[in-house]
């Protein structure tokens, strides 16, 4: 059966645009032929394709992964900030905000149960 084929699909997103491309693919296809019969590249230009994180059902993956009907492949687009400094800063925001914010003291019942 040469016709054989699964169906997966190809998801990428960006801030303004999320987009799911359903893909047929013959069985034993990869994450790469996936990623090659989307014709993604040809829509967002600005996915190197060489270089992006791909990963399937928001697992990192390598592109030699044999897919597996209904898989959804996921193109990574590179983090703009670093995560650890975005929480380094959150913290230090976090710290600034409760300062100065009062010694209010909780209110404690006298009765007892």
């Amino acid at each position: 059966m040469a016709d054989e084929q699964i169906s997966v699909e190809v998801a990428y997103a960006r801030p303004d645009v999320q987009v799911i491309v359903p893909v047929s693919v013959p069985p034993g296809a990869t994450v790469e032929d996936a990623l090659r019969a989307s014709e993604i590249r040809e829509r967002f230009p600005e996915i190197d394709l060489e270089k992006v994180k791909v990963g399937i059902f928001g697992k990192l993956t390598k592109r030699d992964t044999v897919l597996k009907p209904r898989d959804r492949v996921e193109i990574y687009r590179p983090l703009i900030a670093d995560p650890k400094e975005v929480r380094k800063q959150r913290a230090a925001a976090g710290k600034r905000m409760k300062k100065g914010g009062g010694d209010i003291e909780p209110e404690g019942g006298e009765s007892q149960g």
